[in-house]
């Protein structure tokens, strides 16, 4: 599977944007989907997780209630809400696929995914 991440851009803090990762060659249905991002100067990082069993979602502390992970299968897309950004939001952000028989705690693991998008920067501004 290809994955397309988009949506970043320029916000201020408190602003609300949504990215979107679309995936072609496959159907995102059987994956499970991982939103990383990675600031300057720092490592990346996991963000949200939707899993592909039983479609069960994780959110890293620093995002929880404020962040939101979907599925459209129609569109064959995952989207990140990000409500109330603040600049420590700021970062290039990542959709991670992985079609891997993993377990519930391997699946904020970044190394279980094998497919991932380009990467799309948010930049949230003070």
């Amino acid at each position: 599977v290809q994955l397309q991440a988009s949506g970043g851009g320029l916000v201020q803090t408190g602003d609300s944007l949504r990215l979107s990762c679309a995936a072609s060659g496959s159907t995102l249905d059987y994956y499970a989907i991982g939103w990383f991002r990675q600031a300057p100067g720092k490592e990346r990082e996991g963000v949200s997780w939707l899993s592909s069993g039983d479609g069960s979602i994780y959110y890293a502390d620093s995002v929880k209630g404020r962040f939101t992970i979907s599925r459209d299968n129609a569109k064959n897309t995952v989207y990140l809400q990000m409500n109330s950004v603040r600049p420590e939001d700021t970062a290039v952000y990542f959709c991670a696929a992985t079609q891997r028989h993993i377990i519930i705690s391997q699946l904020r693991s970044e190394k279980v995914y094998d497919n991932w998008g380009q990467g799309t920067l948010v930049t949230v501004s003070s």
